[in-house]
């Protein structure tokens, strides 16, 4: 019988962005639009590379916290885990300047490819095991929205 972790649980507290996984309506863009403001805070205090270690650190705690807090609910891919639409939006966001417009430009893309999960984004979603199949996906969507995004502001 599944046992679903305490609230304050740091796994569950992680997995779920701090509770945001559990607004009500869509946990991903929820998550996706949470990361935002961090993100631009991260990128604006410690440049990209911090930006860049701060998506590959919230993919690495992430694939940690989320197997777990998926096996307390006996759930593959719970709706309310969005550390990994975190870390994928912070590493979408890498190399654009801090700025409005490429964070609305790049939250849009990153959604549009955790959503469709084209190629080899939902090739991990489906045979990743546990808190892997939880991230990666996630994690290639926003290498691939970085990319993506680089050429975006090259055009800008």
């Amino acid at each position: 019988m599944p046992q679903p972790l305490p609230v304050w649980h740091p796994a569950r507290l992680i997995a779920t962005g701090f509770l945001v996984g559990h607004l009500p309506g869509p946990a991903g863009t929820w998550g996706s639009l949470a990361a935002l403001a961090p993100a631009w805070y991260i990128a604006r205090w410690g440049g990209p590379w911090a930006l860049l270690a701060a998506g590959l650190g919230a993919a690495v705690l992430g694939i940690w916290t989320s197997a777990i807090y998926a096996r307390a609910l006996a759930v593959k891919d719970p709706s309310s885990v969005v550390i990994d639409e975190i870390s994928g939006q912070w590493l979408t966001l890498v190399l654009v300047p801090p700025d409005l417009r490429y964070y609305a430009v790049g939250f849009l893309l990153f959604r549009l490819l955790d959503i469709t999960k084209p190629g080899p984004i939902g090739w991990a979603d489906r045979q990743l095991p546990s808190g892997w199949g939880i991230m990666i996906d996630d994690v290639i969507a926003g290498l691939v929205a970085m990319a993506v995004m680089t050429g975006v502001v090259a055009l800008w």
